[in-house]
């Protein structure tokens, strides 16, 4: 990975062409940084925009052709000790069917989640169209918040980036207790 200070002085020297490759693989930090550069007059603040928003829906339909088209190379011995067996491919396929719509949402607005919600949707065939649909929707106001953020903001990018981190990995927190607590609710129900 490369330093935030290296990530604002390629931008701030090669703009647009090179944030695109950059925003699809760092995200939110990317996009504050791109921002305060916009913010400094050096970038269109509309173009910042645009290309993260798109950045991100590519990278975001990365992940989503790994679990749609990836994982189902892998032999079945590695799948079965994934735990991707048949019956839970089936329940998923359900799932995204049902709530796909919610859980893509949820996904992407914690950030923590997000990789394996948006493979969990390819593993379980949500429809392409749809899943770019959602996607686009979910991610516009995400992008648009840190590009405020960094438009505002941007020259603390450090600090963000930090706080960017311990959001996340709070999220993540919740996240796994309140799974613990809904298996724990579920077998001591039996």
């Amino acid at each position: 990975m490369l330093g935030l200070e290296t990530v604002a002085a390629l931008i701030a020297k090669d703009g647009l062409v090179l944030l695109a490759p950059i925003a699809v693989l760092e995200g939110p930090i990317v996009t504050v940084i791109a921002a305060w550069v916009a913010s400094r007059g050096l970038l269109d603040v509309w173009s910042v925009a645009i290309v993260v928003i798109l950045a991100d829906v590519f990278g975001d339909a990365l992940f989503y052709g790994l679990g749609r088209w990836g994982l189902h190379r892998l032999p079945i011995r590695w799948r079965y000790r994934m735990g991707l067996n048949r019956a839970r491919l089936s329940k998923l396929a359900g799932h995204f069917e049902r709530s796909g719509v919610r859980t893509l949402i949820f996904g992407k607005w914690t950030h923590s989640a997000g990789a394996a919600v948006l493979v969990a949707a390819g593993l379980g065939r949500m429809p392409l169209a749809k899943f770019l649909w959602v996607n686009l929707i979910a991610t516009i106001p995400k992008s648009l918040f840190f590009v405020a953020i960094g438009y505002l903001f941007g020259s603390a990018y450090s600090r963000i980036d930090d706080w960017i981190a311990r959001i996340s990995l709070l999220l993540l927190g919740v996240i796994l207790l309140a799974g613990i607590i809904w298996l724990l609710k579920r077998y001591t129900r039996k």
